[in-house]
């Protein structure tokens, strides 16, 4: 099942925070990851205005996202964006994509809720 680190990045130093996007690329693939989201345009939707950097990497599972984050070769890039910023990581296990034909066939089948 896929897995996905999210993370909110406060830049403060665009330059240094710069020089460790370089690297990042080549650590993720080496453990199966990819970009889905990379800094792109937001729109905040419901809630307080995002104002911080979004990024979304996917991988195969929990254990190889873990692997990537806890891996000596990310340890070294990671010291690149110290003081370029200050972010918050988080991992998420992903929905089982199999499953989802079914959970969208049961949601079609209810009623549509009537407005309070």
């Amino acid at each position: 099942m896929p897995a996905y680190i999210v993370a909110r990045i406060d830049i403060r130093d665009r330059t240094r925070y710069a020089e460790y996007m370089k690297h990042t690329p080549r650590v993720i693939a080496r453990y199966g990851g990819r970009f889905i989201v990379r800094g792109g345009e937001t729109a905040t939707l419901e809630g307080p205005p995002e104002t911080l950097r979004l990024v979304i990497i996917e991988f195969p599972s929990v254990e190889q996202a873990r692997a990537f984050y806890e891996s000596p070769e990310y340890t070294l890039v990671k010291t690149l964006r110290e003081g370029a910023g200050e972010g918050c990581f988080t991992l998420v296990e992903g929905c089982d994509q199999a499953a989802w034909p079914a959970v969208v066939a049961a949601s079609q089948a209810l009623s549509p809720p009537v407005a309070r």
